[in-house]
């Protein structure tokens, strides 16, 4: 069954077209990403994902002007939508609400003969296929690429798992913090006592899982586009993120093994790429690296005597100087508020910044035309 786009059911898609007095206004991204001069408009996608990275990807895609058709199962559907509710706040969750708007919403029992056709119905017309069960599920269902490629022999399928479609983990349960711990990411993140960080960012859904879909369903659809013949892609979050952790790597080939906590160039160890605590408790990020913008900060802060202490003229990298100067730094903007300091550095492009929360972000005029992606 399909659910109307109505006041009814906004909350659970929104409004892609929907004619009706009472619907609610659809929101700035969702009404444009119909338009016709968007990249992917005329493409069809059908997300049988749930949670974070699937849905994501979905999004994106809705967002390049897609027709996307989320599909979800007649009980409970997609868990997102009972996560993180507020106090007194009904289903679906604002994590729900965030990750679907532009999609259709269909309810559909895959085990269910009748809804089976419809299924391989929308598959006949699709262009795009992300699901995110566990390795073997779709093909238990049926629904195997081989299958569907009989049905659609364009059709891209999107597999995004955990550890992949193969191998001894693929049956393996996890989440973003498992994904980024093997991959040797989870280990980099760490305070000042070299201990790992639990981010309220997830890099694995996020990025491994999400965007890595995203990439590899926009070359496949080029592919296919040009071949007319689809493809399989198997998206595992850890080996994407393992693939990605680039800076580490090089410091592994360069002396044997990564840098801890504040002794590597871009983990803390120099002063000139720094996060410092102000006098009101918050931070500003220092993002000097290059020599010219660490001259203008030295110009900023009244101490040209510290022009010479950089890197690339010598300074050892997690060295005694560097650990020195730092500790200097520290005091500095401890000694005026983060305020302050945002006022100081503002006409000074030397990559100065404040470390802001995300209700100042919302705020902030650099997101004035994007604020509406983060509301739900």
């Amino acid at each position: 069954m399909t659910e109307p786009l109505d006041t009814a059911h906004s909350r659970e898609s929104s409004a892609l077209s929907s004619s009706s007095p009472a619907s609610s206004p659809p929101s700035a991204l969702s009404s444009q990403s119909q338009l016709p001069d968007k990249p992917l408009s005329g493409v069809t996608v059908l997300d049988l994902t749930r949670l974070l990275p699937g849905p994501l990807a979905g999004l994106r895609l809705a967002e390049m002007g897609a027709h996307v058709i989320k599909i979800e199962d007649k009980g409970a559907g997609d868990y997102a939508r009972e996560m993180m509710l507020g106090e007194d706040e009904s289903p679906p969750s604002a994590f729900w609400r965030l990750l679907n708007r532009g999609k259709t919403v269909e309810r559909l029992d895959l085990k269910s003969d009748a809804d089976r056709k419809t299924f391989l119905d929308h598959v006949a017309l699709a262009d795009v296929l992300l699901e995110g069960f566990r390795p073997g599920v779709m093909a238990r269902l049926g629904f195997g690429h081989e299958a569907l490629a009989r049905v659609r022999p364009s059709l891209v399928m999107a597999s995004i798992s955990g550890y992949g479609q193969q191998g001894l983990m693929a049956q393996a349960a996890g989440h973003d913090i498992n994904y980024i711990g093997y991959a040797g990411v989870l280990d980099q993140l760490c305070d000042a006592g070299d201990a790992p960080i639990v981010p309220n960012f997830q890099i694995g859904d996020l990025y491994g899982g999400a965007q890595a879909a995203v990439q590899e369903v926009l070359a496949a659809l080029v592919a296919a586009q040009r071949t007319g013949r689809g493809r399989w892609l198997d998206i595992s979050m850890t080996h994407e993120v393992f693939r990605s952790n680039v800076v580490p790597a090089v410091a592994m080939h360069r002396q044997g093994h990564v840098s801890r906590a504040g002794k590597d160039l871009l983990n803390g160890g120099v002063p000139c790429y720094q996060v410092y605590r102000t006098k009101d408790g918050r931070y500003m990020a220092v993002g000097a690296l290059e020599l010219k913008f660490w001259e203008l900060l030295c110009d900023v802060l009244g101490r040209s005597d510290w022009k010479t202490r950089h890197w690339s003229l010598g300074q050892v990298v997690g060295g005694d100087d560097a650990l020195a100067l730092r500790a200097e730094l520290m005091v500095v903007f401890a000694g005026a508020t983060q305020a302050d300091w945002v006022a100081r550095f503002a006409e000074a492009d030397c990559c100065v910044t404040p470390v802001l929360r995300l209700e100042e972000a919302m705020k902030h005029p650099l997101f004035a035309q994007l604020r509406e992606a983060l509301l739900p």
